[in-house]
């Protein structure tokens, strides 16, 4: 169960309701709890769906695009560095994992 679900959204929102929680609450620490809680289940489904190194591979590519957005943030502005980091990281999800999910070929 849960290896035909497609990571690119989940990892997307996970950056973007994160930091969302975060400017909402005043909590970096809360909005780092629903990030975590994002990137946890997306690594649970790349372990079971395409093994170890993926996973780990596109953990690297979650944690980098987080620590860039905030460099990034600063000469773009904090909401577009988001938008960015999320959606780089939903395009390696995609080419990396969820393509490779069960009956995604017959579904595009």
């Amino acid at each position: 169960m849960g290896s035909e679900l497609a990571t690119a959204p989940i990892a997307a929102v996970g950056l973007i309701a994160g930091f969302a929680v975060a400017v909402a609450s005043g909590s970096r620490a809360l909005g780092g709890v629903v990030l975590a809680c994002c990137g946890l289940w997306c690594i649970a489904i790349w372990l079971r769906r395409d093994g170890r190194r993926t996973a780990v591979r596109l953990t690297l590519v979650g944690l980098v695009a987080f620590a860039l957005s905030h460099v990034l943030g600063l000469l773009i502005g904090a909401w577009p560095a988001v938008f960015l980091a999320a959606a780089a990281t939903a395009a390696a999800c995609w080419r990396l994992s969820d393509v490779r999910r069960p009956g995604a070929r017959a579904r595009a």
